[in-house]
């Protein structure tokens, strides 16, 4: 275990990092990052060599079927795995700092401060036997302040920014309903203005209404305070309006990653098209809702080629040979053999 000292000296250089990273330079920077599950069977790669760049000020939503990796990696970007998971290579900097391999005290000054997290069930996020308000205090507490009239001020402000009446400051989890509880976890997670927001799911458990209007608020929220946001999510639908890139995952690693409206206007994996085929447009005329035969591999017995040829309509006995690397499309990343003729950017 490091000792204090060692701890304070990291610290010290963490602001360094933060203070000589600029503008125009990537906030956030994922490099081969890859994830296994310890089990008995043995690893289980959750994700695989996984590389994107985040801008200050950016939407990026995560897509994919349950089970693709995406909120493993959510979690290891965030620094937040437990055993059996484990960062088996790669690196993720945050504003010039490297996150991986920190300790829990090191990383400390960093969350709530400077990134946060939104997790999926906000019922189970937050403490039963603790008012809104009482949590909200213990993470402001935590990062030095202890001024009760500036916590009451600060905590009243952040919930009135989710449309919440500060009165719910002093309500407990299970007095709120669903949609407050998540806007209540949005508003502890801007309690310092952070410069990364990384939601994983937050709209799962609310009714369409309710989702459409949590997005919504979201956007506006990020557009006023210009924090970036990674917003993870099975549903491609629902980030098609607000996200600015979008990154599909698939059996733990990138299927295909561009600007948003270049991947729902061309998409150009199957695997992409086969998402976008499964929900249903209110706009041009009635198609029928093909969505994707089988499921996605085991990711402990994961096939020796392409991870979706199984599933995929397109499927060659050159997919099945060999691994498929990630090709550059005019501005678009994409897994799939026929691109092989663009430029080769990954494995």
């Amino acid at each position: 275990m490091r000792s204090a000292p060692a701890d304070r000296r990291q610290a010290a250089a963490d602001v360094t990092a933060a203070a000589e990273w600029t503008a125009g330079v990537p906030i956030l920077a994922v490099r081969d990052l890859s994830v296994a599950y310890r089990t008995r069977r043995g690893d289980v790669l959750a994700v695989d060599n996984v590389s994107f760049d985040l801008a200050g000020g950016e939407f990026l939503g995560v897509v994919g079927e349950s089970g693709c990796g995406k909120s493993t990696l959510l979690f290891a970007v965030a620094q937040l795995l437990v055993p059996p998971a484990e960062v088996t290579g790669g690196t993720v900097t945050f504003k010039g700092t490297e996150l991986t391999g920190r300790t829990e005290r090191q990383l400390a000054p960093i969350r709530w401060k400077e990134l946060s997290v939104v997790m999926q069930s906000a019922m189970n996020a937050l403490n039963p036997v603790k008012t809104i308000g009482a949590q909200f205090a213990d993470a402001m507490h935590a990062h030095g302040v202890a001024d009760k009239r500036q916590i009451g001020e600060r905590s009243a402000q952040v919930l009135r920014m989710v449309g919440i009446d500060p009165i719910h400051l002093g309500s407990y989890p299970h007095q709120l309903s669903g949609g407050m509880r998540q806007r209540s976890m949005i508003a502890m997670a801007l309690l310092f203005t952070p410069d990364l927001v990384i939601m994983d799911e937050p709209t799962s458990a609310l009714d369409v209404v309710a989702q459409r209007s949590l997005m919504v608020q979201i956007k506006e929220l990020q557009q006023q305070l210009g924090f970036a946001v990674i917003f993870v999510t099975h549903d491609m639908s629902l980030v098609s309006h607000f996200s600015d890139r979008l990154l599909v995952m698939y059996a733990g690693q990138v299927a295909e990653l561009g600007a948003t409206r270049d991947v729902f206007d061309t998409p150009r994996h199957p695997y992409s098209r086969g998402l976008l085929e499964a929900f249903p447009s209110i706009r041009g005329p009635k198609v029928p809702l093909t969505g994707i035969p089988g499921s996605p591999p085991d990711l402990a017995r994961l096939p020796a080629g392409c991870r979706f040829a199984p599933r995929c309509p397109l499927v060659a006995d050159t997919c099945r040979d060999q691994a498929i690397g990630l090709f550059r499309v005019d501005d678009v990343l994409v897994r799939c053999v026929n691109y092989s003729n663009g430029v080769v950017v990954g494995d």
